[in-house]
């Protein structure tokens, strides 16, 4: 069991706003996530999308990135060209993310060094059982399960509530633990899946990740397009 050392009320490396959305906002944008169901469920972590702030959202979730904006720290704010945003779906018996860093991966496959965003960021759609995002100043260690940091214990862990924006610096190792707020696969997962968690991720950056489409480009997740089915 991974030992919680910073609860989210006071958590060291990471910025939380509770009820970060409007009301009104989150349920559109809950509804819409849900909308969705398991449509690109494999490939849901691979499909990333890109919105530049000065421009009009196509979808609900680039409508909450723009109320999100405010909640950055001041420097993020001033910098951001624009948001990478994706959908975080799993259960929490069977995660397949492993902890890492999130970089520009186009620009570092063509040899063009590793470049983080300013800041990510995460906003939680539901709770569940386990499922803490687990953040830490430690380097992923392929050797481990999940390529989880060696020193467990100097994790901040934050527990996913509705409408729970998590934000923290670009460049810091990040996961997802289990149901059992475990390492995911130090444990054996159970046969039942229990419930879906549901998370927006947006990584903030100074300039456009190289080859991320924007939204209106692919035909994908209908129901969060203003207008789609998930914004009735």
């Amino acid at each position: 069991m991974v030992a919680q050392r910073n609860s989210a009320s006071r958590s060291r490396l990471v910025a939380i706003r509770d009820a970060a959305l409007p009301a009104s906002l989150f349920a559109r944008l809950s509804r819409g996530v849900l909308d969705v169901g398991e449509e690109n469920l494999p490939r849901t972590y691979q499909t990333t999308f890109w919105f530049p702030l000065r421009s009009s959202p196509s979808s609900v979730v680039e409508e909450a990135a723009r109320s999100l904006h405010l909640l950055l720290p001041p420097a993020t704010r001033a910098r951001a060209a624009g948001v990478e945003w994706w959908l975080s779906r799993m259960w929490t018996t069977d995660v397949r993310v492993d902890f890492h860093r999130d970089h520009d991966i186009q620009r570092g496959r063509r040899g063009r060094g590793t470049v983080h965003p300013l800041t990510s960021s995460v906003l939680f759609l539901n709770r569940v059982r386990g499922g803490l995002l687990a953040v830490t100043e430690e380097p992923p260690d392929p050797e481990n399960p999940s390529c989880a940091p060696a020193r467990l214990d100097r994790m901040d862990l934050v527990r996913p509530e509705p409408n729970r924006f998590a934000a923290f610096d670009g460049a810091l190792t990040h996961g997802v633990l289990d149901h059992r707020n475990q390492v995911p696969g130090s444990a054996p997962a159970p046969t039942a899946r229990g419930r879906m968690r549901r998370a927006v991720i947006l990584n903030w950056w100074a300039a456009r990740p190289w080859s991320v489409p924007r939204f209106a480009e692919r035909r994908l997740y209908q129901p969060l397009a203003l207008g789609g089915r998930g914004q009735r």
